[in-house]
């Protein structure tokens, strides 16, 4: 064989290396583009004039990646996300409201196979929110509201980077949320929420035009309450839709995502609630798969 000739089987290893390399850069490139996750209790409303101030630390590690249900890559991509939040409650013609803003920031960073991602880090796109209660009966302990979403594209944001925690897009979101009690000391929360997206004109180095479809996400919590301040909980979420197009020609990148959590929320002082879960991803059709994500939440009542 003369020098610097190509076998047979080292040519279908690089055709799969470049196959697993493009698939890998599809099922990633939407990231972070998730539904709207929430906390047990969220939908908690609180009297008017009442001020929440949280922070969250949110840790994510991804050790798969997935392209039409099958596992095209390995690797590692991390992320550490955290969330300021101020939220405000008021009456409004007889109803609660919430009027609030999150910022939040943090980076991903891809490693092992999956380090030719790079990183990318710096502060996301802000978010403007605000629940609206049709149901408050504190009493019984039993609530229903709205609540609008719409993301600033003004985070971070750089195109020739595979990885962003801006999106240089509109985002709207619209969610609902039920919590009741049920027998004994359990409490159930059930949330649903639809995403749409507005067209990035700036997506990749060619300055591609991306759009996506509405994304669609359910959620369920389980609490017992330990004691008045302690409880435990366990939730489930499917995420469903989202597929994207880039100028228009789709990239199967279709959503279809099942994970699960657990945790405990626990009130130090009447003021004052730590809350922690775990979660993993069960089941992923497209993109990466988080092996294990721990949430901290620290939230402040004054």
């Amino acid at each position: 064989m003369k020098p610097g000739q190509t076998t047979p089987g080292r040519l279908r290893r690089r055709l799969r290396a470049v196959a697993t390399s493009a698939a890998v850069a599809l099922a990633c490139a939407a990231m972070p583009a998730h539904a709207i996750d929430v906390d047990a209790g969220d939908y908690t409303a609180l009297p008017a004039g009442t001020n929440l101030g949280l922070l969250y630390y949110q840790h994510a590690e991804r050790d798969k990646v997935y392209a039409g249900g099958t596992q095209v890559a390995g690797g590692r991509l991390n992320s550490d996300i955290g969330i300021l939040r101020y939220v405000h409650f008021m009456d409004i013609g007889g109803f609660t409201v919430d009027p609030q803003i999150l910022l939040p920031f943090g980076g991903l960073r891809g490693s092992k196979d999956l380090s030719a991602l790079g990183s990318g880090a710096g502060v996301a796109d802000p978010i403007l929110a605000a629940t609206v209660w049709l149901l408050n009966q504190p009493e019984q302990k039993r609530y229903f509201g709205i609540t609008p979403f719409l993301y600033v594209p003004v985070g971070s944001y750089d195109k020739s980077r595979a990885l962003n925690l801006g999106e240089n897009r509109w985002k709207f979101a619209l969610q609902a949320g039920y919590i009741t009690p049920l027998v004994g000391r359990f409490t159930l929360d059930l949330v649903a929420d639809v995403t749409f997206y507005g067209a990035n004109g700036q997506f990749g180095a060619n300055s591609a035009r991306l759009t996506q479809d509405p994304l669609f996400q359910g959620q369920a919590w389980l609490r017992y309450a330990v004691t008045d301040s302690l409880d435990l909980r366990g939730g489930l979420s499917y995420a469903a839709g989202g597929e994207s197009k880039v100028d228009g020609v789709s990239r199967n990148d279709r959503t279809n995502t099942s994970k699960f959590s657990i945790g405990a929320a626990w009130f130090p002082s009447p003021t004052l609630q730590l809350l922690a879960t775990y979660g993993q991803d069960i089941a992923v059709r497209n993109g990466p798969m988080e092996g294990s994500r721990v949430n901290l939440r620290l939230l402040k009542v004054f």
